[in-house]
């Protein structure tokens, strides 16, 4: 190959094993096409070599048809342009890897949308939802893929690029063999196929009818790649609603839900979503989540049901209409109808998790896919809930039901036990008798997304043996030579080879160092959570940033979760904890922990990489960096002790060509300027000026109660000011402050780069030198949001037997939510200034940002929250060699350009240390502490200042 290269890496190979089904193949290569001539050399070499040839876009299948043992073509990272929006036609021309939101903001600004959206619309692709004939929630109005398809181009085997239309195809020979199909099967064709919307199993040949207009492009649609390569599609776009309601009707139980769904299938009706009590209970096992869905009504089963009109008063009438008439039928016990956005992104973002959410069932068992998108005529579906619940109950397994209802298509996880033979065993005993039941009720094994992997097998069950003959000769037409995805709807793979989570997923499996009380104490367990939804390859929110600035499934939380479990498998990936793949996929994790809360499924690869870095590097040499950062805190001790040594410390740093050596000796980044010491630390301030009030005999007027705050590393050594700044704040509240009488540390550089031991020794003594504080249960006060993260998540992991970790989590507070939750005299004036604010990204992920927002607005500052996430330093990440253009490349995305482009008078707020010297070292100006901003608003009487804004500063 010339212009593009193959990624026959074992890394790569690894991360691409799985899309979000339950099946496993190891590529031999991977290969991300910029042009169509790329997709052509690429298919002549896998031809060469033998390889079959898989397509992949978003890899969000839950059905195993985006992955294969040959070569891999990903259009995702590079071929996914938007050639053209037609607003007069509403049509748009794309190439294959445009993620569907892409798409939807493109034709946004023409009042148009693309309408198949399923729940993965953040980051599957458009080729993807047309080769797998993707749906949605809004297909009631819209029509799935295939009936958005206008034309596409398709390269062969042979390199040949085909044009496919509506009634047109550039290659006559093709064109009439179609017709010849279609003339030799018309009676299977009509029917069989097409009976009704959500009938996807198989190829749609029904499209080829006279009636249907033979739509050869159409009937393209639901391939499942198996036929040729999209190059490019014409799709059609919709005028979106002026404005919209959403009516959440709430049913008895999920089956009264399902037989009322049918009846809402009217002009103006845009969804009809269903969704169970037991989905809802999922959703609160999940930490944090005990309250969700506060939102929905009262009620057993859900429907969602959204309107569109002219406007929002018309929406709602309508919505309101709908609900008073099916109360006065007796049909629903409750409801809820809202029209503003954010109301009913709240409610949609309960059933938009549901694909993740249900892995994990309420009780901590996982669940899988593979009877997952099962689909009847919409008139049948309650009675098949009711037939497949019982099925569920025969053979002892869990699941939790939902989807769209008003297309009779349901989505349901279930607890298999994939891991033994057994389990296995019962999987397909439990999927033959479920698509016998399907087949009873007249519906399809795959309602959206293709039969892939998981349901190919089962089509003869579905239909009649001349169907089966014509899927098989319109497959002959396109690949006579099954070079295309193979063993896909036809001469299909069994339906229990080859699964991921199946025997075998243990051998490299130990008794890991964290207690993973999630996930039973295992570390596969752990790994498993992923069940690669992607959304960790989703533009919005805060995961994954090193996705976000690489593009790279390797680099991304799924890929990273794939590769740990094939060295847990032990047969791609053979050297187990010693692996470099797994090393090398773990490098760029910047461990901000966003995958830990935003994950449906709560995946925590920050956990994960420390637990692997600790094996890894078990009685091995360590890289540098690990040392220059992990043993930070020891060092920084160490020049506190010895008098003069942090002055002469910067003072060496401030020669270019020492610190640069320093740099060099110590492993860190030569891009990256270093941190400095302060030469009084906070703990001496503290000491020296309590020495001089009880010299002078002073003592506050009104002390309300002692809190302890918590000396951590970075304020203790490297910025003070900020200790300082907080016991003013405490004080002027009433507060009596005192600090640990021991040292203490809350491990988190030791745990960040895996050095395990360590990080649980130094908190087993912070724990000892809290004896006091841990007794009379006072409010220990944390500045930096890594640390008190530790403090209030990682203990209990690491020190699971030791109670008072516990109760130390309990006891640790925030400065925001002390001073929130202040009842007594407010001691600050108002600021009225605009403020930048970077989260710390472990906050965000695992505490909350709520109580700081709640102060800065007592202080009339109007906050603008950055929300890219981690501003890309993220700890010694930043610091670490090869590190530098991704973590400045994060702090581009938003964070730098709002801080360079900002006003004089605008704050720039951020409480981690890391995050400030992101900023300093990215803008050259210095941010600020919640805890400064709150002493610079300090009234005169209290001793307070001017509050200082956004300062420049040097370097």
């Amino acid at each position: 190959m010339t212009s593009v290269a193959l990624r026959t890496d074992l890394t790569t190979r690894a991360a691409y094993v799985s899309d979000a089904s339950i099946y496993r193949r190891v590529p031999a290569a991977v290969v991300e096409p910029h042009t169509v001539e790329d997709i052509r050399e690429a298919l002549r070499t896998a031809a060469e070599r033998g390889w079959p040839v898989t397509c992949r876009g978003g890899g969000t299948s839950v059905a195993g048809n985006a992955i294969g043992d040959g070569l891999v073509i990903d259009t995702s990272r590079y071929f996914n342009e938007i050639l053209q929006i037609d607003p007069q036609a509403r049509t748009a021309r794309i190439r294959p890897g445009v993620v569907c939101d892409a798409l939807r903001d493109a034709a946004a600004p023409f009042g148009l949308t693309y309408g198949p959206d399923p729940s993965t619309h953040s980051r599957c692709t458009v080729g993807g939802m047309v080769a797998n004939n993707a749906c949605g929630s809004h297909s009631v109005a819209w029509g799935s893929a295939a009936e958005n398809l206008v034309s596409l181009k398709v390269m062969l085997a042979d390199g040949r690029e085909v044009e496919i239309g509506a009634d047109s195809c550039s290659d006559p020979v093709l064109e009439d063999r179609l017709r010849q199909i279609r003339d030799a099967h018309l009676m299977v064709l009509r029917n069989e196929l097409g009976q009704f919307p959500r009938q996807v199993s198989g190829y749609g040949l029904h499209y080829l009818l006279p009636e249907n207009g033979f739509d050869m492009a159409k009937v393209f649609a639901g391939t499942e790649g198996t036929c040729g390569v999209i190059t490019e599609l014409t799709v059609r776009l919709v005028e979106r609603p002026q404005a919209t309601a959403l009516a959440v009707l709430g049913f008895a139980d999920v089956f009264d839900a399902a037989a009322a769904a049918p009846l809402l299938r009217r002009p103006g009706v845009y969804t009809v979503e269903g969704m169970g009590a037991d989905l809802l209970a999922a959703l609160r096992s999940r930490p944090g989540r005990e309250t969700a869905g506060s939102e929905l009504p009262e009620g057993g089963g859900w429907l969602y049901v959204e309107l569109g009109a002219g406007t929002a008063d018309e929406a709602g009438e309508a919505a309101r209409s709908l609900v008073d008439a099916l109360m006065r039928e007796g049909r629903i016990v409750d409801s809820v109808v809202v029209t503003g956005h954010d109301e009913a992104r709240a409610l949609w973002t309960i059933r938009e998790a549901s694909a993740g959410i249900v892995t994990r069932l309420p009780d901590g068992g996982e669940a899988w896919p593979g009877w997952e998108d099962s689909a009847v005529p919409p008139e049948h579906l309650a009675d098949y809930l009711r037939d497949l619940y019982a099925l569920l109950g025969r053979h002892g397994l869990q699941g939790i039901p939902f989807g769209h209802f008003g297309e009779g298509c349901v989505h349901v996880r279930i607890d298999f036990g994939l891991g033994t033979e057994d389990g296995v065993a019962g999987y397909r005993s439990f999927i033959e008798e479920a698509a016998a039941l399907v087949a009873r009720h007249g519906g399809s094994l795959s309602g959206e997304h293709g039969d892939g992997r998981a349901r190919s097998e089962l089509l003869p069950v579905i239909y009649s043996t001349e169907a089966l003959g014509a899927f098989a000769e319109f497959k002959a037409a396109f690949d006579p030579d099954n070079f295309f995805n193979p063993g896909i709807l036809v001469d299909a793979e069994p339906i229990d080879q080859g699964i991921r989570p199946g025997p075998g997923i243990r051998h490299f499996d130990l008794t890991p160092v964290h207690a993973f009380s999630r996930d039973g104490g295992s570390f596969v367990s752990a790994t498993n959570r992923c069940v690669g939804v992607g959304l960790c390859r989703s533009d919005v929110g805060s995961m994954c940033p090193s996705y976000q600035a690489t593009r790279d499934e390797v680099h991304s939380t799924r890929g990273r979760a794939r590769i740990l479990a094939e060295m847990l498998r032990g047969e791609s990936v053979t050297d187990g904890w010693q692996s470099k793949e797994t090393l090398e996929a773990l490098d760029l994790c910047l461990s901000c922990k966003a995958c830990s809360s935003e994950c449906p499924v709560n995946v925590d690869m920050a956990t994960y990489k420390a637990e692997f870095l600790y094996h890894h590097y078990n009685g091995r040499l360590r890289p540098m960096a690990h040392y220059a950062m992990g043993w930070l805190p020891l060092t920084s001790r160490v020049l506190e002790a010895i008098p003069g040594s942090a002055r002469l410390a910067n003072w060496i740093l401030g020669f270019r060509p020492a610190e640069e050596l320093v740099k060099r000796l110590a492993g860190i980044e030569p891009k990256r300027r270093m941190i400095h010491f302060a030469p009084v630390t906070l703990r001496k301030w503290f000491a020296k000026r309590a020495a001089a009030i009880e010299a002078e005999g002073e003592r506050p007027a009104v002390v309300r109660s002692t809190v302890m705050l918590w000396p951590d590393t970075l304020t203790n050594f490297n910025a003070p000011d900020v200790g300082q700044a907080a016991v003013e704040v405490l004080e002027a509240l009433g507060y009596r402050v005192v600090l640990p009488q021991g040292q203490v540390c809350c491990g988190l550089t030791w745990h960040s780069t895996g050095q395990l031991d360590m990080a649980k020794k130094v908190m087993s003594q912070s724990l000892d030198a809290l004896e006091e504080a841990l007794s009379q249960n006072l409010p220990i006060v944390g500045l930096e949001p890594s640390c008190t993260v530790m403090l209030t998540h990682e203990i209990t992991e690491l020190l699971p037997d030791d109670p008072r970790a516990a109760q130390l989590a309990g006891q640790v507070v925030t400065l925001a939510e002390l001073v929130a939750e202040h009842d007594g005299a407010w001691p600050f004036g108002v600021v009225d200034a605009p403020a930048i604010s970077q989260v710390h990204c472990h906050q965000e992920a695992q505490g909350t940002y709520d109580p700081d927002l709640a102060v800065l607005r007592k202080l009339g500052i109007d906050t603008d929250v950055i929300g890219s996430g981690c501003c890309g330093l993220a700890g010694n990440f930043g610091f670490e060699p090869g590190h530098f253009e991704v973590s400045q490349g994060l702090g581009e995305r938003e964070l730098f350009p709002k801080v360079r482009a900002k006003g004089e008078s605008t704050l720039v707020l951020a409480d981690g240390f890391s995050c400030r010297t992101q900023v300093q070292q990215g803008t050259g100006v210095r941010a600020q502490h919640l805890a400064e901003v709150l002493r610079g608003a300090l009234s005169s009487e209290a001793g307070g200042q001017s509050v200082p804004q956004g300062i420049p500063v040097e370097g």
